[in-house]
């Protein structure tokens, strides 16, 4: 009895013995491999390992981060039963406060109000209700924050007040806002 492999061969060869001989012509699978960006194939598992961290993090609760506008500061939020400070004011309200504030001071708004801005934009991101551990406090970040009260009782709150105060510290220490912020540059405080 043959087996089926043999009479498989017998079939092929037909019976003499000698193996086939047959053409073959590469196929396609044979043609040259295509070529692979090496930058975008580094940006996609860029992007996977990114999607995989989020992933583990978040769980399916992953979320692309919201994006603000520069310069803006998010307004903080009160944790839930954590009391209120106030309704805090915009950085953009604040500041224009300020700008009509500075010649009452004897300072340029053209020259001076661009220091001023990146100076409390460093210090407290121009939130009234912003409190450093050290004891400072508000958009100038007085040290202490009750040194405000000379120049109003709302000063926990109000940013005309703070600010007024702000500019007088400014004049009597820096005399310019542009003075003051040179200092900070300096020093890393004003």
């Amino acid at each position: 009895m043959v087996g089926g492999g043999t009479v498989a061969a017998l079939a092929v060869t037909g019976g003499s013995g000698e193996p086939p001989v047959t053409a073959v012509s590469p196929g396609p699978a044979a043609a040259d491999p295509p070529q692979v960006d090496a930058q975008a194939l580094d940006a996609q598992r860029r992007r996977d390992a990114l999607k995989r961290a989020a992933h583990a993090a978040y769980g399916d609760a992953a979320k692309p981060p919201r994006l603000a506008p520069k310069g803006t500061p998010p307004t903080p939020t009160a944790a839930p039963g954590a009391p209120t400070a106030g309704n805090p004011v915009p950085a953009g309200e604040a500041q224009r406060i300020a700008k009509q504030m500075l010649p009452s001071f004897g300072f340029d708004p053209d020259t001076q109000f661009g220091c001023l801005v990146e100076l409390w934009m460093k210090e407290s991101g121009w939130r009234t209700t912003a409190a450093n551990p050290s004891g400072a406090y508000g958009i100038p970040q007085a040290l202490p924050g009750s040194k405000m009260a000379s120049a109003g009782a709302d000063w926990r709150t109000n940013p005309r007040t703070q600010i007024k105060w702000g500019l007088n510290y400014i004049k009597s220490r820096y005399k310019t806002p542009c003075g003051g912020w040179a200092a900070f540059n300096r020093q890393g405080w004003y």
